[in-house]
């Protein structure tokens, strides 16, 4: 997206934000034709809730569906809560059954089963078989409508089948071969199959099937369809039986929502599930203060520590100048440990089994930054204040960096292994535990070097 471009779509919108405000609704309405689908989004995650509706109603049919199934579900949930009554119901049947049920999810709970009982009986049915599943399992996420063929049918009746099946299955490009019991056999491609003669059966075509249990963490069945590079996932029952099909642009979204999650928990906040512009003030307060109250109470543990060596800060009054540089050196260590060890789990490269590795090798890491670390503080140090303070600087670094490093590549196995997301025990609660254990080992080497 170019500069110029951005420049247009930031002045329209702030055009239409005005011209909603003052009921000019022929000039929003002149102001949004023509515009693209993509473009019609980005208008709207940037619009406040009752100013969204306003644009959404004045959009084509087509297009106002369109606007609505590539929004966020917590945008669309909003929507739904702004419109009438008929609107949603029209909205809603338009979705697929998985899309109805990350709908589902962000809605109060009195309002789904007044959508779900607006639905035609086949629609009801099929979003009812995903809604059935845990929350957090692909099964929640997985899509109901998919085109299947049979081993001993030929690539003639297979194709007709797809063409059968064109207006509501998910994808036609990856078809699940069935047995007689519904059990996945294999898998044929779209493309082997137009390839083909027509008499070619599809025992000769179908290739080992790679598919997913239903009850599956979400996250891991997207990250198994993402790194097989395939187009579709099978999903099955715990008997090998086809109840669903996850397509590569659900699992990417699902793995962009997960790491959206990761990425905010890190950061100390509540993910916002939905655009930062369209996030009412409030929400924004809500994602972090419940956060920034749980560290300042864990901070008190900083506090006791100094508290405990105040005697030793009297003593050696320049000890307190490098408390700051120690501590600091000591969280973002760690920080750098999580953060690495908890990307490794999300992409499969490491396990909870294999913890004893990881803290292998986070103790030497840690422990050659501490090296070199320690090293440049006491270079410093040393001319300027004495040898003693020079080597307390650089040993405390030393020990420092090593103990960081270590908790923060185990702290994110240890969560995982309690069916913890990782996120929770990751930078800010690492920084919090470094920050206490570091001024601990200071004092203590301080103690033992400059006799106090």
């Amino acid at each position: 997206m170019t500069a110029d471009f951005r420049d247009d779509m930031t002045g329209a919108i702030h055009t239409i934000s005005q011209q909603v405000n003052s009921r000019d609704l022929t000039g929003v309405a002149r102001l949004i034709a023509g515009r693209t689908t993509s473009e019609l989004v980005d208008v709207c995650e940037r619009l406040t809730e009752k100013q969204r509706a306003v644009v959404f109603r004045l959009l084509a049919k087509q297009q106002a569906l369109e606007v609505f199934e590539a929004l966020a579900p917590a945008l669309q949930s909003d929507l739904v809560s702004a419109l009438r009554d008929s609107d949603v119901a029209s909205l809603f049947a338009s979705l697929d059954p998985d899309d109805r049920v990350w709908l589902l999810d962000e809605l109060p709970a009195a309002v789904a089963p007044r959508l779900l009982r607006g639905l035609p009986d086949r629609e009801r049915e099929l979003t009812a078989v995903v809604l059935g599943y845990p929350k957090a399992s692909i099964g929640r996420r997985m899509s109901p409508q998919y085109v299947t063929t049979h081993p001993d049918l030929s690539a003639t009746q297979t194709l007709a089948r797809v063409s059968a099946g064109l207006d509501h299955a998910e994808t036609v490009y990856t078809i699940p071969v069935l047995d007689d019991g519904r059990r996945v056999v294999g898998v044929v491609s779209l493309r082997d199959l137009m390839a083909a003669s027509g008499e070619t059966v599809i025992a000769e075509l179908m290739s080992q099937p790679h598919f997913s249990l239903a009850t599956t963490d979400a996250e891991d069945a997207a990250r198994a369809c993402a790194d097989l590079g395939l187009l579709a996932l099978p999903i099955v029952d715990s008997e090998s039986r086809l109840v669903g099909i996850l397509t590569i642009d659900d699992a990417v979204r699902i793995l962009e929502h997960e790491e959206t999650e990761d990425s905010a928990r890190q950061g100390g906040v509540e993910p916002l599930r939905r655009p930062y512009l369209s996030t009412p003030i409030r929400s924004l307060v809500r994602s972090r203060v419940l956060w920034l109250l749980v560290l300042a109470i864990g901070a008190t543990l900083t506090v006791q520590v100094l508290e405990v060596f105040e005697e030793t800060l009297n003593a050696v009054t320049v000890l307190a100048l490098f408390v700051p540089l120690l501590i600091g050196t000591g969280g973002n260590t760690g920080n750098q440990a999580a953060t690495t060890v908890t990307r490794a789990l999300a992409l499969g490269d490491v396990r909870s089994r294999d913890i004893l590795r990881v803290l292998g090798r986070e103790v030497r890491v840690g422990f050659s930054l501490g090296l070199l670390l320690g090293a440049l503080g006491f270079a410093v140090a040393t001319p300027f204040y004495s040898m003693p303070i020079g080597l307390t600087i650089g040993l405390t670094l030393v020990a420092v960096c090593t103990v960081a490093a270590t908790i923060g590549g185990v702290m994110p196995l240890a969560a995982h292994a309690i069916r913890v997301d990782p996120a929770v025990f990751s930078n800010p609660f690492i920084s919090t535990f470094v920050d206490a254990t570091g001024l601990i080992i200071y004092f203590v080497i301080a103690m033992a070097i400059l006799q106090i």
